[in-house]
């Protein structure tokens, strides 16, 4: 499936790439992975001047009025690079969240700041049960606190904000905005495999401040949005690992021969490339779909399947690019076996596989 970008998203598109392939190679990224903040702020503030950050907030927030095909295009080409940068928890899950249910006033006051990348902000959903939603939130007198734990919070250590959801006394799950430096807030940083900063998160009589009104059917778009994101993200995964395999299976002799001529190998860099183009097609579906451009109907359908799906095909595709390159696809200093950590990073995203396949058959929670 062919997506025609518009003429505000493809030379935002051709920017992007230009910055990424300039400041974003492999070695610069693990030169980033052992920094302090976990990323780039510098490459962050580039991103914000390109407008990528402010991509998909409304016009009347200085953004450029964009959608989920924005962030799938973005997330796509970060994914083809092993980015680190907070992009998803505060470009995608903040943004999103706060423009569909912040009040009129929080939307003036944070968006502006989120797209001009002044401002970051964690989203702390997941729980140790997926689906579940265990913290509390109290009310009295003083406003709102909020009682309970969010363990792997992504960018959670580094981030100004966090992004909470939480049960509120009859009126169920709800989202609420803490000042991650405010009392209360406890959080124990480390590193995920793929070297992402992560952090678990603690609230303990946390001061928190209150979005608007969050339905199911709100959190269920907000969920929708951030696996497109995510699938996209994985798109871009594994766009790069084919490229490296191809290249290698053009390059790398044994016995006096490319191993591209192998027949074999080559029916296998095939069926990776088909893994590709339907996890790409699928993707480009959702985020049509949740944008209100294709005639999908329930958004909530073909996020659950488009997760299950794009998955299962990364995994495949990029364990299938490790075995390809042999040896050297085991290194730590070769780019490939990153990209299978990055996979099983945004796996757990959302919720991993299994969650998804479950409520494809309908299982209770």
């Amino acid at each position: 499936m062919n997506l025609q970008l518009n003429d505000v998203q493809q030379p935002l598109q051709d920017s992007l790439a230009r910055l990424l392939a300039r400041e974003y190679d492999f070695g610069h990224r693990q030169q980033y992975v052992t920094a302090e903040a976990g990323h780039s702020p510098e490459v962050w503030a580039q991103l914000a001047e390109l407008g990528v950050t402010a991509a998909a907030i409304a016009e009347a927030h200085g953004g450029f009025g964009g959608d989920a095909v924005d962030h799938m295009a973005i997330s796509e080409a970060l994914g083809k690079c092993l980015s680190l940068e907070p992009y998803h928890g505060t470009a995608v899950m903040a943004a999103t969240a706060i423009g569909l249910v912040g009040s009129e006033a929080q939307q003036a006051r944070l968006l502006p700041r989120i797209g001009q990348g002044d401002l970051q902000v964690a989203w702390a959903h997941g729980e140790a049960v997926a689906g579940r939603v265990t913290v509390c939130a109290g009310h009295g007198v003083d406003g709102w606190w909020l009682y309970g734990a969010k363990p792997c919070v992504l960018h959670g250590a580094g981030a100004e904000y966090l992004l909470v959801t939480a049960q509120a006394a009859g009126e169920g799950v709800q989202l609420f905005l803490v000042d991650a430096r405010t009392q209360g807030v406890h959080r124990d940083a480390y590193r995920l495999i793929d070297g992402t900063p992560a952090a678990d998160v603690t609230l303990d009589g946390a001061p928190a401040e209150r979005l608007g009104k969050l339905t199911p059917a709100l959190l269920q778009r907000l969920l929708d949005t951030g696996i497109s994101a995510a699938c996209a993200e994985m798109v871009g995964a594994m766009d790069a690992a084919c490229t490296l395999t191809v290249a290698y299976l053009k390059t790398r002799k044994q016995f006096g021969r490319l191993i591209g001529s192998n027949q074999a190998l080559q029916h296998r860099a095939v069926d990776m490339l088909v893994a590709l183009e339907q996890s790409r097609s699928l993707s480009v579906s959702l985020a049509l779909a949740l944008a209100g451009r294709n005639d999908l109907a329930g958004a909530d359908v073909p996020s659950h399947a488009a997760k299950v799906f794009v998955t299962r095909n990364a995994r495949q595709v990029c364990q299938e690019a490790i075995q390809m390159h042999g040896g050297i696809g085991m290194t730590e200093e070769y780019a490939v076996g990153h990209y299978l950590r990055r996979i099983l990073v945004l796996d757990q995203l959302h919720g991993d596989m299994q969650f998804h396949l479950g409520r494809l058959e309908g299982r209770p929670e």
